[in-house]
This record gives C-alpha cells, structure tokens and sequence, in this order.
C-alpha cells in the first residue's frame, strides 16, 4: 500500500509530535477553564490532578511494558505482513487515510458502548465516571486496565482495517486532544455549541455523558465524531439539570474517595458493578 507523503515526518518525530500535541491542549484547555469556567468546581483541583495524571501515566508505562508494539506497531507489521483490508486492496493513499481516521473513531465508540454494557469492563470504566467534577484531566482518567484492554482493541482494529502508518499516529493524537477538549470545564455557547456538535463532540455535549443517572451516562458515547450517536441512537441533546448545576459523577461515590489515587486504582475489584437495566434507571451502586 503507498504511504501519504507525511508518512515519513510522522515516524520521524512521532515522539515528539505526540507529546507536543498533548502538551499544547492540556495547557490550552486548562488556561480556558481558569478564565471561563462552565461551573464551579466541588474539590481541590491540586488532588484530582494528581491522581487522574498518575493513572494515565501509569497506564501507558503498562501498555508500554505489555504491548511494546502497540498501535502504531501494528500498524507497521500489518503493511509489512500484507495483512488486513488496506493492504489487500488497492486504494489511493488519501482515501486509506481517511477511511482508517473514521473507522478507528467509531472502533473506539462500539468500544466505550462495550464498557458501559457489560460488568466485567464496567468495573474498569467506572472509575473513569467516578470523578466528582469534570474538567480536561477527566479525559486522561482511565484505569490502567481500562488502558491497557483499550489498547488491545486498537491493535486488533488497525490490524484488520490494514491501517496506515500516519493515519493511526494522527488517530491517537486526534483521540488524545479530543477527549482533553469534550472533558474540558468550558462550553462554547448557545451560537457555537449547536453548530459544532453537528459533527464534532463538544464539551456540552459529553458532559451529558458524566450525569449521575443512568439514562444520561448510557449516551453520548463518542469522543471526536458525533455523527455514530445521531446514528444509532444514542444522542442526548441536553442533561435534565442545568449543565453549570447538573451532578456530575456516580452517586455511589459523593464524598472524595475518587480523588484519591490507590482508592481509584482499587475500584474495579471493590463494590458491586451494577447490573444492565433499561434506560431511565438512576444504575445506583451500593458498595458490598
């Protein structure tokens, strides 16, 4: 299969693109809050800080530890190995590009949907919703398991899509900066926000998704496109308490136990996970 002709800038710094990119929106997005915050925060910025940076960066030593290869690994070893549907098919590069940065964007949505779905990663993905406010370090905040399984989707996807090499880079980088932006404590305005969430996730629109009741976290589900929501059906327009007083989180967890580092870490093995229920269910969890 070609190769688009930024292929080669993108292995060549791809290091340092993808900490500049993370770096820069971190930054971006943390200024924004400081000047115009959409709400009032409810604990010490300093704590939560800590701990969802600490898990994230616990996670990625663990995938780097487990699944060295990782994305962008399997990237190259599928174009070497012939494997999977770009490499099998002729397609222009530009194309193959593009296809790959929308497939991989709804694998992760069939993924998030998976998390919410089933207990066993539900266990896992909750201590992502336990977070008792929302600002752009929430977008960081996954368990290293949660990591770790994410990754593995990943590399299964990019092997049988036969991805290419730039095109996954630029999807991670893209994955990165989005989840920093639509977690964000910002909101774009009554003008912009309708607009942009026309194709893009907006922080109005993924905040719906950190709502304590069940019938509000079990949609908005994407994390770049929010085309896959209006598709199938699982778009909220708007939570049912005001975004700047709606409660953010999981009633289980009110106090500040998520704020704190090894209880997060121990969260999947602790608790019940709860059971699927239909929508309009509040999902309460009550610890065993």
């Amino acid at each position: 299969m070609q190769q688009v002709p930024m292929s080669a800038f993108f292995l060549a710094h791809e290091s340092f693109i993808r900490l500049a990119a993370f770096g820069g929106v971190l930054l971006a997005m943390a200024g924004w809050e400081a000047a115009a915050p959409c709400r009032a925060r409810r604990f010490e910025r300093r704590a939560r800080w800590w701990t969802n940076i600490a898990m994230s960066a616990t996670g990625t030593a663990l995938v780097r530890l487990i699944l060295p290869v990782a994305a962008v690994g399997t990237a190259h070893w599928a174009n070497e190995a012939g494997f999977g549907l770009f490499n099998r098919i002729e397609a222009p590069a530009p194309l193959a590009f593009l296809l790959t940065l929308v497939a991989l964007d709804l694998t992760i949505y069939g993924q998030h949907v998976a998390f919410h779905r089933f207990d066993v990663l539900w266990r896992m993905h909750r201590v992502h919703h336990a977070d008792p406010d929302i600002d752009t370090t929430t977008g960081i905040r996954f368990h290293p398991a949660e990591i770790l399984v994410s990754m593995l989707v990943k590399m299964l996807a990019v092997a049988l899509i036969g991805a290419p090499v730039a095109a996954v880079i630029v999807f991670e980088i893209v994955l990165n900066a989005t989840s920093l932006f639509n977690h964000a404590n910002i909101s774009l305005g009554e003008r912009i926000d309708p607009l942009m969430r026309l194709a893009l996730v907006t922080p109005d629109m993924h905040r719906v998704h950190h709502s304590i009741f069940r019938d509000e976290h079990d949609m908005n589900f994407g994390f770049n496109l929010s085309v896959w929501d209006r598709l199938f059906g699982t778009y909220r327009k708007s939570p049912r308490e005001e975004q700047r007083a709606m409660r953010i989180g999981l009633d289980a967890y009110p106090g500040s136990e998520p704020t704190r580092l090894l209880w997060s870490l121990a969260l999947p093995f602790t608790g019940a996970a709860r059971a699927t229920s239909t929508a309009g269910a509040t999902g309460r969890e009550k610890m065993e």
